[in-house]
């Protein structure tokens, strides 16, 4: 039986927030969190990991996209990360422990931890290992998740009783350029899903039908799906995913 919590089948899930850059209300932040509440929406969020090993809640590796500082987020500590803002509002940089006491329970958090190696092998741990302390005692619904699956294998061994999924997707250049062809394509077969004891499956919505894709949701798997942005795809997307993930539009 998965662990996966029944909210995260029923309620649509908003990617890095409910967030509207034109409305100053940036992805991945308290605003776009406390915008998510409002609305009833689960949350989805990125981890990576600071240099003195605090996972903080940042999608891209470096900085420059979203903030006015350059270079990789794993090389400032966690205080210096902080006091950054991000583009176009008034929110900084935070930790998962300060989202958790924000947050706190209210709608469900879809938490995935990004890949810092580049390479989709296996991994030092830490991010796993901080995502897993910085969420014991808490109580509201939640799961991790990572494209890598050395990671939610890791997460398994650390804590087998969170739920923990795997995200895929076609693995195409286009997409992922950074990681080698002969990694690309054994990812895209998704040959690791049962080895690592996932949960459940988040996987490209432009790729749904995929054999292999097919075949987990038929033998009961949990499917969800990113990234969501209008109403038309979400229709498309719910003829196979159990649940979205969104963006752009009200769902």
């Amino acid at each position: 039986m998965s662990r996966l919590p029944s909210e995260f089948l029923t309620i649509p899930i908003a990617h890095r927030g409910y967030h509207n850059k034109a409305d100053g209300v940036i992805e991945n932040t308290p605003s776009a969190f406390a915008a998510a509440i409002d609305a009833g929406y689960a949350i989805e969020l990125d981890l990576q990991l600071s240099r003195d090993g605090v996972p903080m809640v940042f999608h891209d590796d470096t900085l420059e996209r979203l903030t006015a500082e350059t270079g990789p987020l794993r090389d400032r500590d966690a205080k210096d990360l902080t006091a950054i803002t991000l583009k176009g509002g008034i929110d900084t940089i935070q930790s998962l422990r300060t989202v958790l006491d924000q947050v706190n329970g209210a709608v469900p958090l879809l938490i995935e931890m990004k890949d810092q190696h580049g390479a989709m092998g296996d991994t030092d741990g830490r991010l796993e290992d901080a995502a897993v302390k910085s969420l014991a005692g808490y109580t509201g619904p939640y799961a991790l998740m990572s494209f890598n699956p050395h990671m939610v294998g890791k997460v398994a061994k650390l804590a087998p009783s969170i739920p923990r999924g795997l995200i895929s997707s076609a693995w195409r250049k286009i997409d992922e350029p950074q990681v080698p062809a002969a990694r690309r394509a054994e990812l895209a077969a998704i040959p690791d899903f049962e080895r690592v004891g996932a949960d459940f499956l988040s996987h490209d919505m432009t790729d749904l039908d995929a054999p292999r894709v097919k075949q987990l949701k038929a033998q009961g798997v949990p499917i969800l799906c990113w990234t969501v942005r209008s109403a038309d795809q979400e229709e498309q997307a719910r003829k196979v995913a159990d649940n979205i993930t969104f963006e752009g539009y009200v769902a």
